[in-house]
């Protein structure tokens, strides 16, 4: 009788590794999170509570989905936060996790699942805001703890300066700080608007550049801007994003305030561990992957450009990113 070939090692144990992917994603409820997770990061608690479910039940199918190699981890002070594997080219498997994510990201969130979705982003944000609101005084000596303008700053205007700018182009600063950039985007922009959400922030931006014509000042954030009908040719951010609620769905608002062939430059710190800075400055986040803004950018439509990363001495590492929309 004749035996039939033996397959190679290789061949049967991406067999039994897609076995595993596709049953840890065989569920209703752990397509759900995965779905949820698309731009996003949270932790068990605010999982649960978007999916009306026990903390218990929660983390169980969490523990699936991370066996399964859909999901990876990240701490962020004392929390843990679940977000989606990076997909990377050449990974076994990779184009049949791409093809799944691809179908189920065309699904839309239930009118239930996006409302309490954005309850928790509010509070988020009333976190973050309530921070500012209280140490605005004293926000600038926190936030040198890190990395102070000075020590990027001349990166930053490095990068703006070998875009091809037009000649009107006009400019728009989110989270302008105390405003140290504005001086140099109003002397070679023809206008330039700093939006900012902390009213504090904003004056201190303000009281800092009484000298300069061609800035305006709003209070507001990246929503306020699309409805005010902003569009700008550069959209700068400085170390802002770890401070927000949602950092995929800021970059989103980004790209929409762009013009055809515009620049987005983010400034924002590489991932850390060192969970000190969420009580001391406000964080929200604990610095991003690189991949993580390639992603976000990526899916709001935007072609990557050129990258700089800046080493500091305390540890921590900051990563200067140039996104273009297309014309």
């Amino acid at each position: 009788m004749n035996q039939a070939p033996a397959q190679p090692a290789a061949h049967v144990a991406d067999l039994q590794q897609l076995s595993s992917l596709l049953k840890a994603a065989a569920d209703p409820l752990r397509l759900e999170i995965l779905r949820l997770l698309a731009q996003d990061s949270f932790g068990v608690l605010e999982l649960a509570g978007l999916l009306d479910m026990p903390q218990s039940g929660m983390s169980h199918h969490l523990k699936v989905l991370t066996k399964g190699d859909w999901l990876t981890t990240r701490r962020e002070g004392n929390s843990i936060y679940y977000r989606r594997k990076p997909l990377l080219p050449g990974q076994p498997l990779t184009d049949a996790k791409a093809a799944l994510l691809t179908t189920l990201d065309q699904q839309p969130l239930s009118a239930e699942r996006s409302a309490r979705l954005t309850a928790l982003y509010a509070v988020r944000a009333k976190t973050s805001q309530q921070f500012f609101a209280e140490n605005a005084d004293k926000f600038q000596a926190q936030q040198d703890l890190i990395a102070s303008f000075p020590v990027y700053g001349e990166s930053v205007r490095e990068t703006l300066a070998a875009i091809d700018w037009p000649a009107d182009a006009t400019a728009l600063e989110v989270g302008p700080g105390a405003g140290e950039l504005l001086p140099w985007l109003d002397a070679h922009f023809a206008s330039v608007t700093a939006l900012d959400n902390a009213p504090e922030m904003l004056a201190q931006a303000r009281a800092n550049n009484t000298g300069l014509h061609n800035v305006r000042f709003l209070l507001g954030d990246t929503r306020t801007a699309i409805d005010h009908q902003l569009r700008a040719d550069c959209v700068v951010i400085n170390m802002v994003l770890h401070h927000t609620p949602s950092p995929a769905e800021v970059i989103q608002d980004l790209a929409e305030l762009l013009k055809p062939g515009g620049s987005l430059v983010i400034t924002d710190l590489c991932r850390h561990e060192q969970s000190w800075a969420q009580a001391t400055c406000g964080d929200l986040w604990q610095g991003f992957e690189p991949e993580d803004f390639s992603h976000w950018a990526k899916r709001a439509g935007l072609q990557e450009g050129q990258s700089s990363y800046v080493a500091l001495r305390n540890g921590f590492q900051i990563q200067i990113r140039q996104f273009q929309l297309a014309h």
